[in-house]
């Protein structure tokens, strides 16, 4: 027979002495929060981008006459292995530049032929014969030269899109000035000198353009290649001053205010009965509007008509010269430009720039924006921006710029003194009640971004986020 020693179990008491806090909270008020929102980000480039008053809903950006000779990234298709250049994009070519004969751009995309290459690879070798043109399909080239006492120097870090060598087309005693090796495996098609004077001699219309392109350098121009104004200096006695005027550009960039809308619906019975403590209308709108917002900055980024990302000049874009962002970097941004005013990256960026200036034994200043301290390099604050995309590849872009029409730097745009505003160029539109007594409000904003001039904005690509091994 076997005896239980343990101890007797301790029973719930069947009654209470006091009244119970669930039955407590039916008589009691309960303190609330103001409804909260996930989406909500500093928007500091909202914040940061002074604002042009645009009355009549287009704005013209006019500027000095330059000539254009086609600097753009070319875009291919890609058949299983095979990559084949888009014939009407070798027009991004500066001697190709306006060029629009498709049959002859076609007779040239066939003659360029595709060549895969391995990391470390040296595609040409400086001093060498310069005979064909590279086209960068996929892959990132590092152009490294020589420096006055023998020593390599960097030049450019190059890749999708990009090209080199266009001097050989034309140029019959034309030499490589770079030299250029293959920092990851890629492909890239080149143009040999020979197949494109073959496809010259049977187009008259493209003998004739390309003559015309040879002219543009006896028209003088300054190193950014607008109109050079002539002018004397340093000269004594009575010597006949050169004369000479400003001239514009024919037809400046107009930028068309965008517009982000969304209707907000209230049922009447909730805004009669349910308005305390907390005004459910006001709520509503309040949260709302904070979409809005968050949507107007996104389209600042990444509007392929207006946005920063795709507006940004091909000649302010550069690669990252080992993937990560680097001090060297931030530097080669900064120096393209006058009066930077800040930088803009992702949150992971940001991170990504601590960890190499920390393996670096660096620690970059803090500056007061606003009352708040925020991580600058050479005093210009670098900013958090979510609303910079990251790709698969675990890479996204740096953005630095200048700002103020002042300035001759990138602006925001926008329409106030609407009817009906609730905050500046945002209205609030009363649009009716419907059958079911639901009360619809239009709620609207007007925005744009222009870049004044192309140095107003540098992009740093192709920046690595993820962690190094090791």
């Amino acid at each position: 027979m076997t005896v239980d020693t343990s101890q007797p179990a301790q029973s719930e008491p069947t009654g209470r002495s006091s009244l119970g806090t669930a039955a407590a909270r039916n008589l009691a008020t309960t303190t609330k929060s103001a409804p909260q929102m996930q989406e909500i980000t500093s928007r500091w480039l909202l914040r940061m981008l002074p604002w042009v008053e645009v009355e009549g809903g287009t704005y013209r950006v006019n500027r000095r006459l330059t000539y254009t000779v086609g600097d753009g990234r070319i875009e291919f298709v890609q058949d299983g292995a095979r990559v084949r250049v888009i014939p009407r994009e070798l027009g991004e070519l500066a001697v190709l530049r306006g060029f629009d004969d498709v049959a002859v751009l076609t007779a040239l995309a066939g003659r360029c032929v595709q060549r895969d290459f391995r990391a470390g690879e040296v595609l040409v070798e400086r001093g060498t014969p310069a005979e064909r043109i590279h086209l960068i399909a996929h892959g990132r080239v590092a152009q490294s030269s020589e420096g006055r006492y023998g020593e390599a120097v960097s030049v450019a870090v190059l890749a999708d899109g990009d090209h080199f060598g266009e001097h050989a087309l034309l140029d019959a005693g034309a030499t490589w000035d770079c030299t250029a090796t293959a920092e990851t495996a890629g492909t890239l098609l080149t143009l040999a000198r020979a197949d494109f004077h073959a496809v010259l001699e049977a187009a008259p219309g493209l003998r004739a353009h390309v003559d015309r392109f040879t002219a543009i350098p006896l028209q003088r121009q300054n190193r950014h290649g607008e109109a050079e104004i002539a002018m004397s200096a340093g000269h004594t006695g009575e010597v006949e001053l050169p004369g000479s005027f400003v001239d514009y550009e024919l037809k400046p960039r107009e930028y068309e205010l965008s517009v982000a809308q969304t209707v907000l619906r209230v049922h009447s019975r909730v805004a009669d009965l349910y308005n305390e403590p907390m005004n459910q209308t006001e709520e509503q709108l309040r949260l709302t509007v904070e979409a809005l917002r968050e949507r107007q900055e996104f389209e600042l980024v990444n509007n392929r008509e207006f946005g920063l990302l795709h507006n940004a000049a091909f000649k302010q874009r550069i690669q990252s010269r080992s993937g990560s962002p680097t001090p060297d970097d931030l530097d080669e941004l900064l120096c393209r430009r006058r009066g930077s005013r800040f930088f803009l990256a992702h949150p992971r960026a940001i991170a990504a720039i601590g960890r190499e200036f920390n393996a670096r034994g660096l620690y970059p200043d803090h500056v007061d924006l606003g009352g708040q301290q925020v991580p600058a390099w050479r005093g210009v604050p670098i900013l958090p921006c979510s609303k910079i995309p990251i790709s698969r590849e675990n890479t996204t872009s740096i953005l630095v710029m200048r700002t103020g029409e002042d300035k001759q730097g990138v602006v925001g745009l926008r329409r106030t003194g609407l009817v009906d505003e609730y905050e500046p160029g945002l209205s609030v539109r009363f649009t009716g009640i419907d059958e079911r007594a639901v009360i619809s409000y239009l709620v609207s904003t007007y925005y744009s971004a222009a870049i004044l001039v192309p140095d107003a904005l540098g992009v740093l690509e192709n920046v690595q986020i993820g962690r190094r091994d090791g």
